[in-house]
């Protein structure tokens, strides 16, 4: 680590928290990241976060950032489309930067992510994939299952959360309620570069699909 550089602060914030946030660039899901690739996610991140200076540069700078490895329905024009976000390695090393950024500001000194917390998303064997829906009651997800279709080959994840109990939607058009759930796939289950499919099973028996390209997303 850097002189001059601190890593107070991260023990109380956690890794998990820091997971939550993220955003992403274009070209392809990259599987593998050198030292040296991971350092420049995280100053891919952090440097945005540093020029915001305002609450509204901040939302600008984390709405940019989750459109990046969006795939689906564009909740802008279709709230209520079913939409997922890829949480890629460069997806949370890009979130770790701009949490250095926030951490800084706050300390009014340079903070950087631990080592080890590098380590552990370069070395993660799995992609994280949090989708979003809409039903028509609050328990609408529950239950609900994922799978890849990349050509003739279905992709199953590792595992799945439990879907959230729904929250009311604003508004009075569409489904009342949205929810949403995670899945994690291991990187070696599909093709990072692919066009893919991404289907939902519903326990009813619906379904609900949307296509996604691996090729446009990092």
């Amino acid at each position: 680590m850097a002189a001059g550089v601190t890593r107070a602060g991260w023990s109380a914030v956690g890794l998990a928290g820091m997971l939550a946030i993220g955003s992403g660039s274009a070209w392809a899901i990259d599987v593998k990241l050198s030292q040296e690739e991971a350092q420049k996610a995280l100053e891919a991140g952090r440097v945005p976060m540093e020029k915001a200076n305002t609450p509204e540069d901040v939302k600008k700078v984390l709405q940019q950032a989750s459109l990046a490895t969006r795939v689906g329905a564009d909740p802008e024009k279709d709230p209520c489309g079913t939409s997922a976000i890829l949480r890629t390695k460069r997806y949370r090393l890009e979130a770790f930067g701009r949490q250095e950024a926030a951490e800084s500001k706050k300390q009014k000194k340079d903070v950087r992510m631990p080592e080890e917390f590098i380590r552990k998303v370069v070395d993660m064997p799995n992609m994280e994939v949090e989708v979003q829906l809409c039903g028509d009651d609050e328990y609408f997800a529950e239950g609900v299952q994922i799978a890849l279709q990349q050509g003739s080959k279905t992709i199953k994840p590792v595992d799945v959360s439990p879907a959230e109990r729904g929250r009311k939607n604003e508004g009075g058009n569409g489904p009342a309620y949205r929810s949403r759930f995670t899945a994690r796939f291991a990187y070696e289950s599909f093709d990072p570069n692919a066009k893919t499919k991404v289907i939902v099973f519903f326990p009813d028996g619906k379904m609900s699909e949307f296509e996604a390209d691996f090729s446009k997303v990092k």
